[in-house]
């Protein structure tokens, strides 16, 4: 989940948390699914609410349980207590079987009639728009609000929310979302979150793939990787994952970047496919089916290669797609690789 711009939408800016004084009701915040992404947003709501909100999480990872008690949360003894008990709950959940299995199976038969779903997964945007409905059927308002930020924005609470919904349900869950993102970002009706996301990762995974390919071919002829990024970051191939998540080791200063760390971290190859998947699936399914995707096609073959079984690049980040593209060229070697003749 990456950094993106839109244009012609409502950016809402976000807002103090809690002014002195406020008198804001207390809720009960339910958080299913609390890894990587999941359990940094669930701390910051800890965090942020200045012990206004009692925040109740449930994962079937104990470590990720322990993290989060130690943090104030309280540990669910069931996702049906936790509905019961809950005025909001977010989801942050692998993928669509598991999201429709939870609001199916536990979330909408036991949640009260005026609660509050917000689900921040992503998943295929039909599914979604299928949950508003039944949602709505019992009372229940719904957001779909995926994100964009990755592990580092959602530690530091600068996500971005690609929110589809109406603007009352929205206007509720905003002091609630301001407390884990930057932007929140209102894409339409139901599914519209999930649209923008799909999108704006099946460009993200195209720009990641032509951005490695351009560095490869250069340092294959000899150029300075940094310098060659120099020039990209300041002409016509410019784009965030040159700029700002460069996927040479050693081109960006930035300590915390995958890619200077052996590509440990971030938004995993695999994840990639799941996403680049859910849009082509979409995609098939759109009624404008005289449109052709060729470069998502070609970038989803490429991370499906990547992430064949045994591959160790299934659980690096995204950008080890330079590196699988170089041929097991080791990071310290790159700079030393001579032009070819």
């Amino acid at each position: 989940n990456m950094l993106f711009s839109f244009r012609f939408i409502n950016v809402i800016q976000p807002v103090q948390y809690f002014s002195k004084g406020s008198k804001s009701k207390m809720s009960t915040i339910g958080f299913i699914g609390i890894g990587n992404m999941g359990g940094n947003m669930a701390k910051n709501i800890i965090l942020r609410s200045e012990n206004r909100n009692k925040v109740i999480v449930f994962d079937k990872n104990k470590a990720s349980l322990d993290m989060l008690t130690a943090a104030g949360a309280y540990s669910a003894k069931s996702l049906k207590s936790l509905a019961e008990e809950c005025d909001v709950v977010i989801t942050m959940l692998p993928a669509t079987a598991h999201v429709t299995e939870v609001f199916r199976g536990d979330l909408l038969p036991h949640m009260r009639p005026g609660s509050l779903i917000i689900d921040s997964s992503t998943i295929d945007p039909l599914t979604t728009r299928e949950l508003h409905r039944e949602a709505s059927s019992r009372g229940i308002q719904m957001l779909d609000a995926p994100v964009s930020g990755g592990v580092t924005g959602a530690a530091a609470g600068t996500l971005t929310f690609m929110v589809g919904g109406d603007d009352a349900t929205l206007s509720r869950a905003k002091e609630i979302l301001n407390m884990m993102g930057k932007n929140i970002v209102h894409c339409g009706g139901p599914g519209s979150g999930g649209v923008a996301k799909l999108c704006n990762n099946l460009s993200l995974a195209i720009s990641m793939v032509g951005t490695s390919e351009a560095m490869a071919l250069g340092v294959r002829l000899g150029m300075d990787p940094v310098r060659l990024a120099n020039v990209m970051n300041t002409s016509t191939a410019r784009c965030w994952s040159s700029d700002s998540y460069n996927p040479v080791p050693g081109v960006l200063p930035n300590a915390m970047l995958p890619s200077n760390n052996d590509y440990k971290g971030g938004f995993s190859s695999a994840l990639m496919v799941k996403d680049l998947s859910l849009a082509m699936e979409a995609a098939a399914a759109a009624e404008n089916r005289g449109s052709r995707y060729p470069l998502g096609q070609e970038a989803l073959k490429l991370y499906r290669d990547m992430c064949e079984p045994g591959s160790k690049y299934s659980g690096l980040d995204f950008s080890s797609v330079f590196q699988y593209l170089m041929g097991e060229t080791s990071a310290k070697d790159i700079k030393d690789i001579p032009p070819k003749k």
